[in-house]
């Protein structure tokens, strides 16, 4: 398991609204994360690369520092304008939002109201709150979806976020794509921004609890698609990493929020795409520790993946990604349908075992 420890900057930079938030303490366990340079990626740094593969490999975690870069700069203040939209978005009425509830048509973009998911197979009800916006309707790759006017007035701050995020991802994807020795640009190009996807945007709210009856606000799971671009402030995100022996049992360990930096992680595509090679690794969000816990826990996050009629199989090409044995089957699901199941699966009333048929089970290291 990776083991580089994360020193806490001093200064708080990059992202407004760490400094009137609660410190996040510094006596609980935390996962040991690489932070790696956006910086040194972009100018090709060898180095660099080699520890995102490392990385990807051995936990699919790790924060990307987006300081001192024009990209990173640019995403970071985007990110602070979303969260403020955020907090204007939960704060309207609820029959407000409800209207914007889609789930009724099978999407999954639009608004999912506090309990209105479940975060386990025996059927516990999440605690949090969230808004999809799609990649395709913000570029007008789809029709417009009814919105808010917080939103529907912000489309242009959506537009640039968007394009941001998906730069920043296609560049790891570049990176990804050169160690697995494949033919150039083959990831990128199963993710193209012009294409139909399943990509979004989400704002999330999970509010203080009740320490007497506090449980997690979205349970053990992996992420659906390709790679997840998150920004937080608050805590109570915890990964699980995999045991360093066999008779070792894994620890959920907490990530501790970092100014001017977002947390990256990979998900199921990335997995199936390199026949496991690539950790697609089993997360869940819990209540914040210690002071943080008194306060609501908003954050912004981009997910990544594949074009929609992109079939999740491992892919052919190089000599790093692991053959299928002798005798094995993999199944070759489109995108489209892979992330429309899992998502819909965990709505309530929903197919529960559709919604929990992703890698976890891997990502737990079984």
């Amino acid at each position: 398991m990776l083991t580089e420890t994360i020193t806490v900057p001093t200064l708080v930079t990059g992202l407004r609204g760490f400094s009137n938030i609660p410190p996040f303490p510094n006596d609980v366990p935390c996962a040991p994360l690489l932070k790696l340079s956006f910086r040194k990626l972009l100018d090709g740094d060898n180095e660099e690369s080699d520890r995102l593969f490392e990385a990807s490999k051995q936990l699919g975690f790790f924060y990307l520092d987006l300081r001192d870069s024009l990209e990173g700069d640019s995403i970071l203040k985007d990110v602070d304008e979303l969260f403020t939209i955020g907090e204007q978005l939960f704060d309207l009425d609820g029959d407000e939002k409800q209207k914007y509830d889609f789930s009724g048509e099978n999407s999954y973009f639009g608004y999912k109201g506090y309990g209105k998911a479940v975060i386990e197979k025996e059927g516990t009800l999440d605690r949090n709150e969230f808004y999809n916006v799609s990649k395709d309707d913000i570029l007008a790759l789809s029709p417009p979806l009814p919105a808010p006017a917080i939103l529907a007035h912000n489309r242009a701050l959506f537009s640039s976020y968007i394009h941001s995020a998906h730069s920043i991802l296609s560049l790891l994807l570049a990176h990804l794509n050169h160690h697995l020795h494949l033919p150039p640009s083959t990831l990128p190009s199963l993710h193209r921004l012009s294409a139909p996807s399943g990509d979004q945007v989400r704002l999330l709210k999970a509010p203080p609890q009740d320490p007497s009856t506090a449980q997690p606000a979205l349970g053990a799971h992996t992420d659906f698609g390709s790679l997840t671009l998150l920004f937080n402030r608050v805590g109570g995100l915890q990964v699980l990493p995999p045991p360093a022996a066999p008779d070792q049992h894994p620890e959920w360990l907490f990530v501790r929020p970092l100014p001017g930096c977002a947390i990256v992680n990979l998900g199921d595509a990335m997995s199936k795409f390199t026949g496991g090679l690539l950790r697609s690794n089993v997360h869940r969000v819990v209540p914040p520790p210690g002071a943080q816990a008194q306060v609501p826990k908003y954050s912004v996050v981009y997910f990544s993946r594949p074009e929609d009629e992109v079939l999740l199989r491992r892919l052919r090409g190089g000599d790093v990604i692991p053959a299928l044995g002798e005798g094995e089957v993999e199944e070759a699901v489109p995108s489209k349908e892979w992330v429309l199941r899992r998502a819909m699966g965990r709505r309530v009333g929903g197919n529960v075992e559709e919604g929990w048929s992703g890698t976890e089970d891997v990502g737990r290291g079984k």
